[in-house]
């Protein structure tokens, strides 16, 4: 049986467009909005990744990390983030669910108990950024037991050898970092220069669903659309913030800004 994932991805490739996957701190900039921004977008994405907020967290640029200061400030506990999730599930218009964070919260939190209860509220996915591989073989394993995706990384420094056997063990979806640096950053080298990057690694295996994530803007997505699925995410906490400061209504602002990002990849 194929996981909503691989089925996300199907739909776009015959449509002929890049996955929109956004990316949104869970419980920003309150666990009620949280859900209401997500359901807003809904329409417009293909999949979602929500990120559990964490207090040292080393991959997050300042947009980001603002997010999930603001999360933690308002009090959040992991069993929010299922909750965010069963919630949304319960809509028509729901896409996969990527879980991405830090394993040490995973750990603190238990793995089984984590599988079990992502497994429960209806998530797809989970990336931990912090638990490469081959450490990460053994949750991966426990994550394909549950029909959970466990999605790998790679980055422009990965050697070609270990590329592939990252891609030979990874599930439905591998996530391409598109520079050395942290998220939010500007776009060091140019978006052709990733292209040429991500069609080398595609060769390995054409069939595998690779997306690219990291200095995905309104700017810069129209010129990386031939991937199979880009990444959005500092954009969109920059824009709950910026919201939030104007004392305007980030449900609303989001949802404008999704959906010209869907309108540039059609």
């Amino acid at each position: 049986m194929k996981s909503e994932i691989q089925l996300a991805f199907e739909k776009c490739r015959k449509e002929d467009r890049p996955a929109l996957i956004s990316y949104l701190v869970s419980s920003d900039p309150n666990k009620k909005k949280s859900l209401k921004i997500l359901k807003s977008i809904s329409p417009h994405i293909d999949l979602a990744e929500i990120g559990f907020p964490f207090s040292t967290p080393i991959g997050d640029g300042s947009d980001i990390q603002t997010s999930s200061y603001r999360a933690i400030k308002n009090g959040f506990k992991m069993r929010d983030i299922f909750q965010l999730v069963k919630e949304y599930k319960k809509t028509n218009s729901s896409k996969p669910i990527i879980l991405m964070g830090y394993y040490n919260m995973i750990f603190n939190y238990g793995d089984n108990k984590f599988l079990k209860d992502c497994k429960k509220s209806g998530v797809s996915g989970i990336i931990c950024v912090d638990l490469p591989w081959p450490e990460n073989k053994d949750f991966a394993k426990k994550c394909k037991k549950k029909s959970i995706n466990f999605i790998q990384l790679l980055a422009p420094t990965t050697t070609k050898d270990r590329m592939k056997k990252i891609i030979r063990d990874s599930h439905d979806m591998v996530y391409y970092i598109s520079m050395l640096s942290t998220t939010g950053g500007k776009l060091k080298v140019s978006p052709k220069k990733i292209l040429e990057s991500y069609k080398k690694i595609k060769r390995i295996n054409p069939k595998k669903n690779l997306v690219i994530g990291f200095g995905i803007t309104d700017k810069t997505i129209k010129s990386l659309k031939s991937a199979d699925g880009l990444v959005v995410g500092s954009l969109l906490c920059k824009t709950i913030t910026n919201s939030l400061k104007m004392r305007h209504n980030p449900v609303k602002k989001i949802k404008q800004v999704v959906y010209n990002l869907q309108k540039k990849i059609l």
